[in-house]
């Protein structure tokens, strides 16, 4: 793989959509229906696009809402209703069913949306000023690049990619363009955390020993099938592969579960998890990968179609202070429907420090507490993130995001480069994998605690049943490893033509 040039994060040109529609040519058949869907070369860097006017209405194109794309939804309806000059204007999805539902629901709104199967032709919609993306992981990158490519701002769902190297090209695009660009980490809308953030930075509980981040989530088996299932006739299967082998349907559900297969998904690091992994490295001020990370765990507790883990501990060894994560899926034991907790967390970033700790349990309210156990002090409150993004997008200023695209991808690829690590990883007795993370800051208290949570839920993990990852050494200036080929093959993937991220914004 070729080196991945790193973007320093400034402030870019501010421009929007519609005078580059007057200045650049995307009128010519819609710029020969999207450079032919989609042979990419469209819009091109303006040098400045006047901001949109305070009482211009802003035109949303929804991509993928059968589930999370909804939610955003809902905010964009209550956001005009508070007074924000915005509407849905078009709407995508290759399920044809989710796609008259949402038509109807937008209409009982208020908006007229016209309805898309294929985003590329979203894409040529004139009325359309900004996309958002909330497709699933594997559509992301390649959606978002397509979408400024031909001149759209864009609000793309966490993670904002599906592997390290199509982040970074994502980050280049954003870089190229000028466009606002922002992921769906609604906590940096979050004053409470904004503010906890600064105070432990300035030092008030002293050095920081571990940031740690909590996915105990129950997440129950997806079922067994016996060989290929059919595909909802109401379903374009090739635009819902999209960049993604075009592979037989091996799970009873095509929709959700997906998340839990490696072709489409990342697992709960990359699904809940990604929202704890940014809080986490936000406390620590890293603006990099980290240098060593290691992963161990399993799918454990049943046997399923799916392949990524329901148990896992990630070891991301930054010189400041490692960033420790841990996936639960199982509850605290069997027959229990309650899940464990660690200093009163369960999906939760916990900041331990030498002079106590901060709790942060959700996105608009985080504790501090002092090594008694004493609260030290407390914030709340958050501001809309949608409501940011449209800020920026009317004022054609990506500087005023809350969430940039660059820290959308540095967050998503320390999930992704801990899942390589357990993924080019092999099945190891307890025994065993004890000993080879005894040597990580935390490491042998944290594992444990993992045992103790499989042995109430009757897992034996006494022969080969956890995954033990390797070591996994990067160059966080160039987001390559540097000491194993297999894991370096899972920063990329290979893409389905035409679905291919393109090597140049």
């Amino acid at each position: 793989m070729a080196d991945l040039p790193i973007t320093s994060e400034k402030p870019m040109p501010n421009y929007t959509r519609r005078d580059f529609l007057k200045t650049a040519a995307l009128t010519a058949a819609s710029a020969a229906l999207f450079t032919t869907l989609t042979g990419c070369r469209t819009a091109r860097p303006a040098a400045r696009i006047a901001p949109l006017g305070a009482s211009e209405e802003i035109g949303i194109g929804v991509i993928g809402f059968n589930g999370r794309g909804n939610s955003l939804m809902d905010e964009v309806f209550e956001l005009q209703q508070k007074g924000e000059r915005v509407r849905v204007v078009a709407l995508c999805d290759p399920d044809a069913n989710v796609l008259a539902g949402g038509v109807k629901r937008c209409a009982g709104k208020g908006h007229t949306a016209k309805p898309y199967r294929d985003l590329r032709e979203l894409y040529t919609d004139r009325e359309v000023d900004a996309v958002i993306i909330a497709t699933p992981n594997h559509w992301h990158s390649l959606a978002a690049i397509w979408a400024m490519q031909a001149g759209k701002h864009v609000y793309v769902e966490k993670p904002v990619s599906h592997n390290v190297w199509e982040g970074r090209k994502l980050v280049e695009t954003q870089a190229k363009y000028g466009l606002v660009c922002q992921p769906g980490t609604q906590s940096r809308s979050s004053r409470a955390i904004q503010d906890a953030v600064a105070w432990v930075q300035a030092g008030h509980l002293g050095k920081i020993k571990v940031s740690r981040a909590l996915c105990y989530k129950r997440r129950a088996s997806i079922g067994k099938v016996d060989g290929p299932q059919p595909i909802p006739p109401q379903v374009d299967y090739d635009l819902w592969c999209g960049p993604a082998p075009m592979a037989p349907l091996v799970r009873k559900k095509l929709h959700y579960d997906w998340h839990w297969v490696w072709p489409t998904g990342n697992g709960d690091l990359g699904n809940q998890g990604i929202h704890q992994m940014d809080i986490a490295r936000w406390f620590l001020g890293e603006q990099q990968l980290s240098p060593r990370v290691l992963s161990t765990g399993g799918r454990l507790g049943y046997v399923d179609d799916g392949t990524t883990p329901n148990t896992q501990i990630i070891f991301h060894d930054y010189a400041r202070a490692p960033l420790i994560f841990e996936v639960r899926g199982l509850p605290e034991k069997t027959g229990s429907d309650k899940m464990d907790k660690y200093l009163d967390g369960s999906i939760a970033v916990l900041v331990e420090c030498e002079g106590g700790h901060v709790i942060v349990p959700n996105y608009s309210s985080a504790t501090a507490f002092d090594t008694a156990g004493k609260e030290l002090k407390k914030w709340s409150g958050a501001d809309s993130h949608m409501g940011n993004f449209l800020q920026a997008v009317r004022a054609g200023n990506p500087a005023l995001q809350n969430a940039t695209i660059l820290q959308g991808h540095l967050s998503s690829a320390l999930c992704h480069t801990g899942n390589i690590s357990y993924r080019v990883g092999q099945g190891q007795p307890a025994a065993a994998v004890r000993a080879a993370i005894r040597s990580e800051p935390d490491g042998e208290a944290t594992f444990q605690r993992m045992l103790e949570h499989l042995q109430r839920n009757d897992v034996d993990v006494t022969q080969a049943g956890l995954i033990l990852g390797p070591v996994l050494k990067m160059n966080p200036a160039k987001e390559q490893f540097t000491n194993s080929r297999a894991a370096s093959q899972l920063l990329a993937r290979e893409y389905r033509h035409p679905f291919v991220v393109p090597a140049h914004a």
